[in-house]
């Protein structure tokens, strides 16, 4: 169990704030999936409607196992032959296996790597948008979840996914000639974890696991509703009709620093774990993520973490809007 970072970068903190910062992280890489039932067939894997989406539109979507626990998270691009997959840093290997695996005998799909490599980097600031305006590529996206293609360059808008930003992909040669036209500093991980635990976004790897569901990890609005059938989508269903959801993401305040995978306790019980920890650049307090049993999910209950009283916070801490 490792104890949360507190050594944010200030400058690259201000920057996000106020100017334009490169997150880049490592194995950000793309798939396509291609052939006529491409759509179909990720219709009926995945929690979000594909089949709504247009040239120029994306989604992101949650492939559940029958459980309904969270298997991979990735957003979808809807281009004219083929739909663009952008798994979570790290996940691409594993989500083409399980799609693989997927396909049927008569299914006409096919998921593969581009034929020239493309990397990703995610460009965040409230000058974002006229930085990449400077550089002359494509018209930055103006709407949510638009995206716009020239060749083997393409620029994503998505403001509700990730932090607040615009996806570029491209091949890595062309990457590094437009970060360096850019000269934007890097986001370092600790500054880049402090904004996603301020603004409450869930993260693959952190709340974003087999151990919870889309609605309890706080990707709810991922799950498109009347869609029909879905791996894992009846258990969804029942819990949102029934009001079946028994634990929650919530936010922590506390004193002194929470540890990502302790446990939360109360009334002498664990009800929960933190998933994600970090300090506040503006707050200047620790604050966390945590998956909750309610009804000690409810704002402003006391909890105690590793001998650390916590109050329950609604999320976010903090407003994407909101700047120090």
């Amino acid at each position: 169990m490792s104890e949360p970072s507190i050594t944010f970068s200030a400058p690259a903190y201000d920057a996000l704030l106020h100017d334009v910062v490169v997150w880049k992280p490592a194995s950000a890489e793309v798939l396509l999936l291609e052939d006529a039932d491409r759509v179909d067939f990720l219709q009926r894997m995945t929690t979000n409607d594909i089949k709504r989406l247009r040239v120029g539109e994306s989604c992101v979507t949650i492939l559940t196992s029958p459980t309904a626990r969270i298997l991979h998270v990735f957003t979808v691009l809807a281009d004219a032959e083929a739909l663009w997959l952008l798994p979570a840093p790290g996940d691409a290997a594993a989500l083409e296996r399980h799609l693989r695996g997927q396909i049927f005998f008569m299914d006409k799909v096919r998921v593969r790597r581009p034929d020239a490599p493309l990397l990703r980097f995610r460009l965040i600031g409230p000058r974002a948008q006229a930085a990449l305006a400077r550089i002359g590529l494509v018209a930055p996206p103006e709407r949510e979840g638009e995206w716009r293609r020239l060749n083997d360059l393409a620029v994503l808008k998505q403001e509700n996914y990730d932090l607040p930003g615009y996806e570029v992909i491209a091949s890595p040669e062309r990457i590094e000639a437009i970060l360096e036209q850019l000269q934007a500093p890097l986001l370092d991980e600790a500054t880049y974890a402090a904004r996603r635990v301020e603004l409450g976004r869930p993260a693959p790897g952190a709340e974003l696991t087999a151990e919870c569901n889309p609605l309890e990890a706080g990707m709810a609005w991922a799950c498109a509703e009347n869609k029909g059938c879905y791996t894992g989508q009846e258990i969804i269903a029942r819990q949102i009709t029934y009001d079946k959801v028994t634990r929650t993401l919530v936010g922590l305040r506390s004193a002194a620093p929470l540890a990502p995978g302790a446990a939360v306790a109360a009334e002498g019980r664990e009800v929960g774990r933190v998933t994600s920890a970090a300090f506040s650049p503006q707050l200047q307090a620790p604050v966390a993520l945590a998956i909750v049993k309610r009804p000690y999910n409810a704002v402003g209950t006391t909890v105690v973490v590793n001998g650390v009283e916590a109050t329950v916070a609604a999320l976010p801490f903090i407003d994407a809007s909101d700047r120090a």
